[in-house]
């Protein structure tokens, strides 16, 4: 007679959040985590100083969260989240990072995406590409049987 531990269930096949794409959720968590503080202390203490610069810091937040928690949960409703949570975080970064170096007076403080994310190390112009490649590497596979 023994004790019997209840069995931990493995990732799926497809699973955003098994393996690498942990450290992937972790750094999408941080990402959420940072733009969601900066865009609500922005917004709340000096918004009338660059209202365009601050809004796009909160839609960066909400799209961090969104993508954060839909590759966390990985199911495929969450997946189609993620897909366009992704989408949406590098057509911002893309646009926001050349308008912010071509009309700078509309930028006139950071945002997490102006300058291509360069205040982050440019972090948020390579984590969209990363959150692809992931998503398309663990994407259902047709005719595969998970085992």
């Amino acid at each position: 007679m023994g004790i019997k531990l209840p069995e931990q269930s493995a990732p799926t096949p497809g699973s955003t959040s098994s393996g690498p794409g942990r450290a992937l959720v972790a750094v999408y968590g941080v990402f959420a985590l940072a733009a969601t503080a900066r865009a609500g202390f922005q917004i709340a203490t000096k918004l009338g100083e660059a209202p365009l610069a601050y809004l796009l810091s909160g839609l960066s937040a909400v799209v961090y969260v969104v993508a954060t928690v839909a590759l966390a949960k990985g199911s495929p409703a969450a997946r189609r989240v993620a897909w366009a949570a992704v989408a949406v975080e590098l057509v911002g970064v893309l646009a926001v990072g050349a308008l912010s170096l071509l009309d700078a007076a509309d930028f006139p403080d950071e945002t997490v995406w102006s300058g291509f994310g360069a205040g982050y190390g440019y972090v948020p112009l390579v984590l969209p590409f990363l959150g692809i490649a992931w998503l398309w590497h663990t994407r259902p596979r047709l005719g595969a049987t998970g085992e």
